[in-house]
């Protein structure tokens, strides 16, 4: 398993790591199978979506807040019920595709670390399996 330190500085942003899982995957020296990325974190997530254009982060966060705004009369007492919510509903983990030593992802696609509660030091793990 290969993890990554990820550093947020706002409570809430989508920080690429494409990059990172790339090389990752590279230096695994799987040439074909699947590579599972595991967020061990409850207010935090990882999805794959447009990195060409900052904006569509932006618009994430903005409409996920608007879904789950920060305070909504929330019972947990940490006073982090929202960031919570929003964990869940990205989700906690994705499994991308290897074939020729590289992760497969889409002409637009990239990978983001979504913090919903920092800022924090965070991980991300990989586990990059062989067909």
């Amino acid at each position: 398993m290969i993890t990554l330190d990820v550093r947020s500085t706002r409570h809430s942003e989508l920080i690429d790591v494409t990059d990172e899982v790339r090389r990752a995957v590279r230096a695994s020296g799987v040439r074909s199978g699947l590579a599972v990325l595991f967020v061990p974190h409850t207010t935090a997530a990882v999805t794959i979506n447009e990195n060409a254009d900052p904006d569509v982060s932006r618009d994430i966060l903005m409409e996920l807040g608007k879904i789950v705004p920060l305070e909504d009369g929330y019972r947990h007492n940490e006073g982090n019920s929202a960031a919570h919510i929003k964990s869940t509903l990205v989700g906690i983990s994705q499994t991308l595709l290897v074939e020729d030593g590289e992760a497969v992802l889409g002409t637009w696609q990239g990978i983001y670390f979504c913090e919903f509660d920092g800022p924090r030091r965070r991980r991300l793990h990989i586990r990059i399996v062989g067909a």
